[in-house]
């Protein structure tokens, strides 16, 4: 068996974001012995078109909402290099990946001797000024940890309204939760200073997918499809 695990990069300065892949497609391969676990950045040039090949496969996109790139562009990419592979939902759409972040915030809330009840959460998300589907996932957790218990979340944004800068009312004992899938020039720059311009006065979480479960859920997606075919 083999996978792909795809994202999109970063255009700017590619080699960092392909590299950090390929660390994550390493702990992924450590779940699934005898698969063959490649890794592509849609940013890097060159690098969809050498990790696959017209053998059938899996494709694993690492982004957070099912808009234009898994829909459009990613699939238009993969027939470009001759890879008619199966594709997963995205990272961000998977119910486990959103049953993570409430168990983030919630072991969060503990760390800081509080309960859901009494810990708001701001969710930091990219946002689109395109398209509804980036919003709606992110909004969607909002909902969910909600139900789970917590006091106020909501979802605020990097490229739309409601814009994080504009965040109001996140006091000391506020979390934010950062709804990215790696860790990259918007969770290392743009999102502190849009903290700061916020006065939000809590504390920040690491980026969704860096948490050390992820590759094991990406694992269990994989083997899931693998036992459907």
């Amino acid at each position: 068996m083999k996978a792909l695990l795809v994202a999109h990069g970063q255009p700017s300065d590619p080699e960092p974001a392909q590299a950090a892949l390929g660390e994550l497609a390493c702990q992924v391969a450590g779940h699934l012995p005898g698969w063959d676990i490649r890794f592509a950045t849609l940013a890097l040039p060159g690098a969809l078109a050498r990790a696959v090949d017209p053998e059938p496969g899996y494709v694993y996109p690492m982004f957070m909402a099912g808009g234009w790139f898994t829909k459009t562009e990613l699939p238009r990419r993969m027939a470009e290099v001759g890879a008619d592979w199966q594709h997963l939902a995205p990272f961000g759409l998977a119910e486990e990946v959103q049953d993570l972040a409430v168990t983030l915030a919630t072991e969060a809330a503990a760390r800081l001797g509080q309960s859901p009840a009494t810990t708001p959460v701001l969710i930091a998300a990219h946002g689109s000024g395109r398209s509804r589907a980036p919003a709606e996932v992110a909004e969607s957790l909002a909902a969910r940890l909600c139900a789970a218990g917590f006091t106020r979340a909501e979802a605020y944004f990097i490229e739309e309204a409601p814009f994080i800068a504009s965040a109001q009312g996140f006091g000391p004992g506020a979390l934010c939760l950062p709804f990215f899938a790696a860790e990259g020039g918007h969770v290392t720059d743009d999102l502190p200073e849009a903290l700061q311009e916020a006065g939000f006065q809590g504390l920040c979480l690491p980026p969704l997918g860096l948490d050390p479960r992820v590759p094991a859920l990406i694992a269990a997606a994989l083997r899931r499809s693998a036992s459907k075919a």
